[in-house]
């Protein structure tokens, strides 16, 4: 067949990763009954063979291919499409995504038949069961649903913002131009599987961390998602990167980082800026809350998980830190399993439990058992460990030390006013989750005059049914705001008269073998809380082993309560509550990683087998750290 020198429709075609789905995309335009179109496929640097697979198609002249050298986003990708488009009607269609035989031809005739129109869409299948007349109920218009007039518009690109949104990125400005009309025939498929780009994008299934991992971003990134709260790494994290690297200590580290860094990911730098050489090798697939590189805050330099033995025998790291959460269990076994002499230390956080739920506990147990140093987040959690197995009862260097503290420069600040100051009445937060405060108890709070601040609209949207529930019952006493960045804890948090920790009742009695994740975990809230001086609230558990009970007992952090009237007598109690918020605001820094640093430091030389003297440091046998 001939290229038609003017074809009707340009077809755009983003593809990456996904050299298997391409030939069903394009085979289901060839059957089009429209034939006078022409297909741009773009391969945003895609390291799969995309490029063989899609060899025999460009035999047809309607057919190009072209590839870029790295990827750089759906937006890219699309506006390079565009920039070589020639009819003046383009469509779409995403290489895991197909088309029905009439579907060009139908959205070709709406346009020509409402010349006033910007865009048609058609209906779409979205499941192998499951189908809309038009747009799917939550979502944008898909791509391989829409076809528009040639305009100048541009889609909007990775270096503005990185979002699930394609009408924010695109349809919104055609939209402006005249409306959009409807076939309401199911003529294309939205094929449904994991890699689904929205799915990579928006959280809890996919997220920042993520995408970043999938498509291989190096640089900072603006990140919105439908469901998530705005992200701006190229500001916040400015300071940091554009930092000058300092200088390497005559007796520096190198250490190698595995796995991921969970929340407050910059707090390593605290290491670096004391003279040590961080280097990062990270898991694949992340949870969004799974922070792994390149860093945006840089001063990492990254290995490649591709034979990754090389670089570590290349580089010589002193130190192999594995941390941190459940999620990287399985790649940190594998360092370990692989790893080519280098000590390794083991620094968990985060799931035990869960590692029993998802079928990993061997390699959790031999990470702590085959570990040279062993990291707990509480003392709480070293004791548990330790009931489990002889070969986890002393012999090795062993620290607690919370995983998720926030780094000192990040939190620092003046206090705001108060509340309580102008209203005279008490107003606590919850930052995240509101765990353990059902919408009774919050009902209960309000016969006590007290007031619940809820922060995390992305958390909002989990938790849609408790609010509205708790608003029935808890009126006006129930208040809800968007999320918080680090830099704005003290500013923001300093506001309320206390903080919630996670809210339960324990059922140990002081048995270890009866304690759950609830009684031995170290919240990160806790720091959040620390970071703005707040006296923290918990359920009065005596009796109990609880990691933050016995925590907020020795460093006096706040109250604990046996019911909501008790609470209610003790946050009237000012001159109390006065007290605490300035002792609390006083021992914060205990809650930040630069804090610690140092004692990491000198448990890692223990590790090696460095001796004190060599370093003027005493390493810690089993410091309890905040």
């Amino acid at each position: 067949m001939t290229a038609a020198p003017h074809p009707r429709v340009s077809v755009l075609m983003p593809t990456f990763k996904q050299a298997s789905f391409l030939p069903r995309a394009i085979e289901s335009l060839l059957a089009q009954s429209l034939p006078d179109w022409e297909l741009i496929v773009v391969d945003d640097g895609s390291p799969d063979n995309t490029a063989q697979v899609i060899q025999p198609y460009l035999a047809d002249p309607r057919i190009s291919f072209h590839r870029l050298e790295r990827n750089l986003g759906l937006g890219a990708a699309l506006n390079h499409a565009l920039s070589l488009a020639q009819a003046p009607l383009v469509a779409y269609l995403p290489s895991d995504d197909v088309y029905y035989r009439e579907h060009l031809e139908q959205l070709a005739d709406a346009l020509a038949a409402h010349p006033e129109a910007s865009l048609a869409s058609s209906g779409v299948r979205h499941h192998y069961n499951k189908a809309a007349a038009g747009q799917i109920d939550g979502e944008p218009l898909q791509l391989v649903q829409v076809m528009h007039r040639r305009t100048g518009d541009r889609w909007l690109e990775r270096g503005e913002l990185t979002t699930d949104d394609l009408g924010r990125m695109y349809w919104h400005q055609l939209r402006r131009r005249g409306p959009a009309v409807s076939t309401e025939q199911v003529t294309c498929e939205w094929v449904d599987h994991p890699d689904q780009r929205h799915k990579i994008v928006r959280e809890p299934v996919g997220g920042i961390n993520t995408y970043r991992d999938y498509y291989g971003v190096q640089e900072p990134l603006r990140f919105h998602t439908t469901v998530g709260h705005f992200i701006d790494e190229v500001e916040r994290y400015r300071k940091y990167r554009e930092r000058p690297p300092t200088p390497p200590a005559p007796d520096g580290l190198k250490i190698l980082l595995v796995g991921e860094l969970a929340y407050n990911p910059e707090r390593v730098l605290a290491l670096s800026e004391q003279g040590h050489k961080l280097y990062g090798l990270w898991m694949d697939k992340p949870y969004w809350y799974n922070w792994v590189g390149p860093l945006p805050f840089g001063h990492v330099q990254d290995i490649p998980r591709e034979n990754w033995q090389a670089a570590v025998r290349e580089i010589q790291p002193d130190v192999i830190y594995g941390l941190l959460n459940w999620q990287a269990v399985p790649f940190a076994h594998h360092v370990l399993t692989e790893n080519p002499g280098v000590p390794f230390v083991w620094h968990f956080k985060e799931g035990p439990f869960i590692c029993l739920e998802k079928g990993t506990w061997r390699e959790l147990l031999e990470l702590y058992t085959r570990a040279d140093g062993r990291i707990y987040s509480s003392r709480e959690m070293q004791d548990w460990f330790e009931t489990l197995s002889p070969e986890l009862a002393g012999g090795r260097p062993t620290l607690v030390l919370d995983g998720d503290l926030p780094k000192r420069e990040g939190v620092q600040g003046e206090r705001s006013p108060r509340l309580s100051d102008s209203d005279g009445e008490i107003h606590t937060v919850v930052p995240g989750r509101p765990i353990g405060l059902h919408p009774e108890t919050v009902a209960e709070l309000a016969a006590q005059g007290i007031h619940l601040h809820f922060y995390g609209e992305f958390t909002h949207g989990q938790w849609k049914a408790w609010i509205e529930r708790t608003k029935g019952l808890a009126g006006r006493f129930l208040h809800l705001h968007p999320n918080v960045n680090q830099e704005d804890w003290v500013a923001e948090f300093s506001r309320y008269d206390a903080g919630w920790l996670h809210f339960f009742r324990s059922e140990n009695g002081g048995e270890l073998r009866r304690a759950n994740w609830d009684d031995l975990n170290i919240p990160a809230r806790m720091a959040t809380l620390a970071a703005a001086g707040l006296p923290m609230l918990q359920r009065n558990n005596r009796g109990h082993i609880v990691a933050t009970q016995n925590l907020a007992r020795e460093l006096d952090l706040g109250l604990f309560f046996d019911d909501m009237a008790d609470l209610g007598r003790q946050l009237q109690d000012r001159e109390r509550l006065s007290q605490l918020r300035e002792h609390v605001w006083a021992v914060r820094d205990q809650f930040t990683f630069d804090h610690h640093a140092g004692h990491l430091i000198a448990f890692f030389r223990e590790v090696i087998g460095e001796k004190p003297e060599q370093t003027g440091a005493t390493p810690p046998a089993r410091k309890e750290l905040a």
